[in-house]
């Protein structure tokens, strides 16, 4: 089986617990105006790989990441787009003890291939595309609907996960929204931490490089105050 890869970071150290080996998957069925991986969201690409050849490249970083107590986290695009490979890569991984760390927007329906895969996975880093459904779909191209439920599902299942949310002015910033929010993440059982995630636009030359306008060109990102009212009503 082939995985379509995007880039790998052998040395990534925000994307779960310890030193990681990051694998960014090719593809995205999210349209997120201010998604900074512009050039991940068509399935074609240049760079494929075996499941057994990125074990191999893992190997060489083993000691890297035992010693920090990491691991691998798959991220993308969307890697639920190749569920079954990331299936397969994960499954290799638990057979030689290294911890796995899903990075989704859980925007699928919950079906078989997604039951399997998490099982093999340690930790989802969940991003909250946005808790307003109406919001979410002119933010993202899709409703929350699936996102939402994906969180539920992970709690009945007791999976941890680490819950993220964008804060951009403007658009994700709003009161109510970030106390419904807060109430959800309540109503989960498996959440071990809840990040902010500041808005940048750094990756508007991607955009540009893909032959499209980048619509929130002229949002700033948020002040370190804005941050702090919003970790505060989350009760980061």
């Amino acid at each position: 089986m082939v995985g379509k890869i995007h880039s790998i970071e052998t040395f990534g150290t925000v994307d779960g617990p310890g030193i990681r080996f990051v694998i960014f998957m090719q593809g995205c069925i999210l349209k997120c105006k201010y998604c900074h991986n512009r050039d991940t969201w068509e399935m074609t690409s240049d760079k494929t790989a075996t499941v057994p050849e990125l074990i191999k490249e893992i190997e060489k970083y083993r000691t890297y990441i035992e010693n920090s107590g990491g691991g691998v986290t798959i991220s993308g695009g969307e890697p639920l787009v190749q569920a079954e490979f990331v299936t397969e890569l994960f499954k290799e991984l638990k057979k030689i003890g290294i911890h796995t760390a899903l990075d989704t927007s859980g925007s699928f329906r919950i079906n078989d291939q997604i039951k399997e895969l998490l099982k093999y996975t340690d930790l989802v880093i969940l991003d909250i595309k946005h808790i307003n459904n109406e919001k979410a779909i002119k933010l993202t191209g899709l409703s929350n609907k699936n996102n939402l439920e994906f969180a539920k599902y992970l709690s009945n299942e007791k999976i941890p996960v680490w819950i993220r949310q964008v804060l951009i002015p403007g658009f994700t910033d709003d009161v109510t929204d970030l106390q419904n929010l807060k109430k959800f993440i309540d109503s989960l059982s498996n959440v071990e931490k809840v990040e902010i995630l500041p808005y940048h636009n750094l990756g508007k030359f991607k955009w540009e490089e893909c032959g499209e306008k980048y619509e929130l060109e002229d949002v700033s990102s948020p002040t370190q105050e804005e941050i702090k009212k919003a970790e505060s009503i989350l009760g980061i």
